[in-house]
């Protein structure tokens, strides 16, 4: 048995081994679990790509009274015709290149009798203060064709608000909102059109959804390299133990400092 290996079965380095044991396995993990951040967001770019341009589907094969699934519809090109059958709902506290406001939203009613949320857009919050709200084009009346993209509905966050606004696009809130079902998903508006053909009047359109990767894929390689770190610390910690116990070390002389040669 070498003595590094003699010195490391002591208590007091075999509970340093211990420490680096788990701290490897937590970097082995926090690695994975930055990695797979990494994975989601290029699988979620792969189906930006599929989708935001694609030929628009009918509606209703993408919504129901399922969920939306955020692997295969997400951001699906949707098309849909109806009229808009209730007042416009703000929802508070929304970005949009990194100014915050309101996203507006309202109900389009189906040639069925379904209901689907259509997010029109989004408005800076007034100058007045988020109470008060801000002034926006009101949806457009008579049938319009719509097209967008599919968006999943959010989880509420059961706040009380003034009457005219929700804290997210969660269905609870809306059909609270509106007295209505709606279809368990949502459509962000690329474009309207009246029965004229005219383009009516909206609010700013969302930005481009986002496509970054982040530092995810480099955190999850900084994890990993760090495992090893621990027992590194406990081999070079264990040969200066053994260096300094060796009898046969040459003794490096002291150094005489310029204060102590005054002192002769």
């Amino acid at each position: 048995m070498t003595p590094v290996l003699r010195r490391l079965l002591t208590p007091k380095w075999l509970g340093a081994l211990v420490l680096a044991v788990i701290w490897a396995v937590a970097c082995y993990h926090l690695g994975h679990w930055q990695y797979g951040r990494h994975e989601y967001k290029v699988q979620r770019n792969a189906l930006i790509d599929a989708h935001y341009r694609a030929t628009p589907v009918p509606v209703t094969d993408v919504l129901s009274d399922e969920p939306v699934d955020r692997a295969t519809e997400d951001w699906t090109r949707v098309s849909m015709s109806g009229t808009y059958a209730g007042e416009q709902v703000y929802v508070r506290n929304r970005a949009n290149n990194s100014v915050y406001g309101y996203e507006v939203i309202a109900p389009l009613r189906l040639s069925d009798g379904r209901t689907v949320v259509v997010d029109r857009g989004w408005v800076e919050n007034s100058a007045r203060g988020a109470n008060v709200l801000p002034e926006v084009p009101p949806a457009p009346g008579g049938t319009v064709d719509v097209t967008g993209w599919v968006r999943p509905l959010e989880n509420t966050q059961d706040k009380k608000l003034p009457d005219g606004q929700v804290a997210s696009i969660a269905k609870p809130d809306v059909e609270a909102a509106w007295d209505t079902n709606v279809l368990d998903g949502y459509v962000v508006l690329e474009n309207e059109r009246t029965a004229d053909g005219t383009t009516p009047p909206r609010p700013q359109p969302l930005e481009y959804p986002d496509r970054s990767l982040g530092p995810n894929q480099a955190y999850a390689f900084q994890w990993w390299t760090s495992m090893p770190v621990g027992l590194l610390l406990i081999f070079f910690g264990i040969r200066r133990e053994l260096r300094a116990e060796d009898p046969n070390r040459p003794v490096k002389p002291k150094k005489t400092r310029i204060w102590d040669e005054e002192d002769y």
